[in-house]
């Protein structure tokens, strides 16, 4: 910014301190009405455009050269390397962090689906073994929702079976939830 202020100063006492002769030609042309300019007064013109375009695009994009990196920008995260995952995950949740569950209604809610023998077997639905590890996991839902995302596949059936994959995922990621799970499931 200092630059610009400089070259507008330097541009001002320049067309301050005319000659005389290139006033006098002013007055004759403003008489004829002509606008004839010499070579020094275009390059003033076009010095002064130039300073001014070059001042507006400074003012609009001041906030890319002042602005700071935040740390979410310099770190790294596995969610930049995958763009799927974006696709699949909302920015306000995350595999990472989860609300503290309550374990007693997560084994009121099993404790009824057994009751009720529709307990789902959610390895099944996965397609995992039952001692798949978190990263197995993932990488099956991942997988499967891709297929069955109903924005990809238009069967009928896509909405209820995206619904038990999330379900399944749901419990099977997160690990005190799987414990209740395994629990309920080995008793049917």
């Amino acid at each position: 910014m200092k630059s610009f202020v400089w070259i507008i100063i330097v541009i001002l006492i320049f067309s301050v301190t005319l000659p005389e002769s290139l006033q006098q030609e002013k007055l004759e042309q403003e008489k004829s009405n002509e606008i004839i300019l010499s070579d020094n007064e275009l390059i003033l013109i076009f010095s002064v455009s130039v300073s001014v375009v070059v001042g507006i695009f400074l003012y609009l994009a001041r906030h890319l050269f002042s602005r700071k990196k935040d740390d979410y920008e310099k770190a790294t995260f596995a969610s930049q390397k995958n763009r799927d995952y974006e696709k699949y995950h909302s920015e306000w949740s995350s595999d990472d962090y989860r609300f503290d569950t309550n374990n007693e209604r997560n084994d009121e809610e099993f404790k009824k689906s057994l009751h009720n023998s529709s307990l789902p077997n959610y390895y099944e639905i996965l397609g995992v073994p039952k001692d798949a590890t978190q990263e197995d996991i993932k990488v099956r839902f991942r997988s499967l929702a891709k297929e069955w995302h109903p924005d990809k596949n238009k069967g009928k059936m896509a909405d209820k079976k995206m619904i038990e994959i999330n379900k399944a995922y749901e419990v099977l990621s997160d690990d005190k939830r799987r414990k209740s799970y395994d629990k309920f499931l080995n008793v049917s």
